[in-house]
């Protein structure tokens, strides 16, 4: 068979639903719905958090930070995915193939980091209240935020670099509909040791690290709230921690599950490396907003709030426009 060295290896072929081609732009609608719940969505937790000043507290602005890093992955994955479904255009150029795995790699890092910040947010509260504003000012989050993107743009960047180097067999399809780091790994026929360790340094250590943190600080907050006298203070004080333990499993559940099919599923149907693909790609973004606004009290009445207030602007201009 022929070799292809990154500069004149031919497009990438994403995939759809093999068999189902003549269905995608019906199948599209789907993707469109979750796409602008998850837009919406995490675009309204942004501007509530911003506008109302009684949600600038540390919690909303771990919340901001964890609905940004959902709408990058949607802003990256958008493009090709509907480009895909809609108009059946399955290339990608290698270049751009890099681009975008760096891009869903890095919010998903990112993603992953904030959900432990979150946690270490939810210990000094429950554990010590009084410090509470004392300990994260505006200027430590401030400084937390610019680390988490730091971390990211520093620790994905080798991944994109180190696969330039591979070379590849004619075999050019991909699992998925967007851009994954063990997918380009398969295509490639030259030695790609270095390039799955770097991929299993980043999943075990950076990642394994995260989840091992966020296991911590619950532990620390379980012995604490232990500690209480009262059970109704008991299960307020958990209850604070609801919203959050769900997102860490709406992030790492999907994430966990792609990753393992990837390495371990070689004889799994192609399907299910599909399905978990989607789960992966939708189910945090559409799904953590929709958690926060029902777990955490304060944000839809200022939801709601907001939605009346542009709706009697609207209705005040044309009103004045008849008149």
């Amino acid at each position: 068979m022929n070799l292809f060295d990154n500069s004149d290896f031919r497009p990438l072929l994403l995939t759809g639903f093999p068999g189902l081609e003549a269905s995608h732009p019906q199948i599209s609608v789907l993707f469109c719905v979750l796409y602008l719940i998850a837009i919406i969505g995490n675009s309204l937790i942004l501007v509530v958090i911003w506008k109302a000043q009684s949600l600038h507290e540390p919690m909303y602005y771990f919340l901001s930070m964890l609905a940004a890093s959902d709408l990058g992955l949607c802003a990256t994955t958008l493009p090709t995915l509907l480009k895909l479904f809609w108009l059946n255009a399955c290339q990608i150029a290698f270049d751009s193939f890099l681009v975008q795995m760096f891009f869903i790699h890095a919010f998903s890092l990112m993603e992953s980091s904030i959900l432990m910040t979150m946690a270490f947010d939810q210990y000094i509260a429950i554990s010590n209240p009084l410090h509470y504003k004392s300990i994260l000012t505006n200027a430590t989050i401030t400084k937390i935020g610019f680390g988490l993107i730091l971390k990211a743009t520093v620790v994905i960047p080798p991944g994109p670099f180190l696969n330039k180097t591979l070379k590849f067999y004619k075999a050019n399809v991909l699992s998925h509909s967007y851009c994954l780091h063990p997918d380009i790994i398969k295509l490639s026929c030259s030695d790609h040791h270095i390039n799955s360790i770097y991929g299993l340094i980043i999943l075990l250590i950076i990642f394994g690290l995260v989840s091992v943190f966020i296991l911590l600080y619950y532990l620390r907050i379980l012995i604490t709230v232990l500690g209480i006298a009262s059970h109704e203070e008991q299960l307020k004080a958990l209850n604070t921690c609801v919203s959050h333990i769900c997102a860490v499993f709406l992030v790492y559940i999907p994430m966990l599950g792609v990753s393992i099919i990837h390495h371990c599923g070689k004889h799994v149907p192609s399907v299910i490396h599909i399905i978990t693909g989607y789960v992966y790609l939708f189910v945090p973004p559409v799904l953590n907003p929709i958690v926060y606004w029902i777990k955490t009290h304060e944000i839809c009445p200022h939801i709601l709030r907001l939605c009346w207030a542009k709706y009697k602007k609207k209705r005040r201009k044309c009103l004045s426009n008849k008149k």
